[in-house]
């Protein structure tokens, strides 16, 4: 409801269906398209955003249930919302799949084994997609943000929000909403133009985990 009545209160002119499921639920993920009111049954814009890691271990000491729950969020979750929602964008002949991936899913780093082969997964997964679709009016986009603020992402990760806090010491992140733009950007395009990657980085981050934490000037010179 916190999210209906804030969307409604930026866009009072249009309809709004909002429903919790769990993607790695699978059995609940099959009834969502027949749960969907009428006029939300024609998906046209499938955004896979549900993720999450879990731990920072060496490829020796990862926890099976930990990498399972990633396995399942990240890439099982994706499969399956796409099997339930892309038929549907064949048959009508239009339609954008959107998946969120991560930096983590181009450069493997230390002690992000199970994340970044949910991510490099995912990545394959939508590369894979876009060839299957080739053929359609149906477009298929890959996002991968680099550092990004503001969310539950490096707390739940860590397991504090004191431990999340230190990893966005003297940089300036991304922001959800900077991420969100992406979206926008990819979904609004021309129907002809079909963006496939977007690979998007704090200023002041050049990969997974190489960061300059320059501060709030972004490392301009002092005057």
């Amino acid at each position: 409801n916190d999210v209906k009545n804030e969307l409604l209160s930026l866009y009072p002119n249009i309809k709004i269906y909002i429903q919790s499921v769990d993607v790695t639920d699978y059995k609940q993920l099959e009834k969502l398209p027949s749960q969907l009111p009428i006029e939300f049954k024609d998906v046209e814009i499938l955004v896979n955003n549900a993720g999450l890691a879990l731990g920072v271990t060496s490829v020796d000491q990862n926890s099976i249930t930990d990498a399972k729950t990633v396995l399942d969020t990240n890439v099982l979750g994706v499969i399956a919302l796409c099997s339930l929602f892309v038929p549907g964008m064949k048959a009508r002949g239009s339609g954008h799949i959107i998946n969120m991936g991560s930096v983590a899913g181009h450069h493997a780093y230390i002690s992000g084994s199970v994340y970044n082969a949910s991510k490099y997964a995912v990545h394959g997964f939508t590369s894979a997609a876009r060839h299957d679709l080739a053929g359609t009016p149906i477009r298929v986009t890959h996002i991968s943000p680099g550092m990004v603020g503001n969310t539950e992402f490096s707390t739940v990760r860590l397991g504090s929000e004191e431990k999340a806090k230190s990893v966005y010491d003297n940089i300036v992140a991304l922001t959800p909403e900077d991420v969100a733009d992406n979206v926008i950007y990819a979904a609004t395009r021309p129907a002809h133009v079909q963006i496939a990657d977007i690979i998007v980085y704090a200023t002041n981050q050049s990969g997974p985990r190489d960061i300059v934490r320059a501060g709030a000037s972004l490392g301009a010179p002092i005057k």
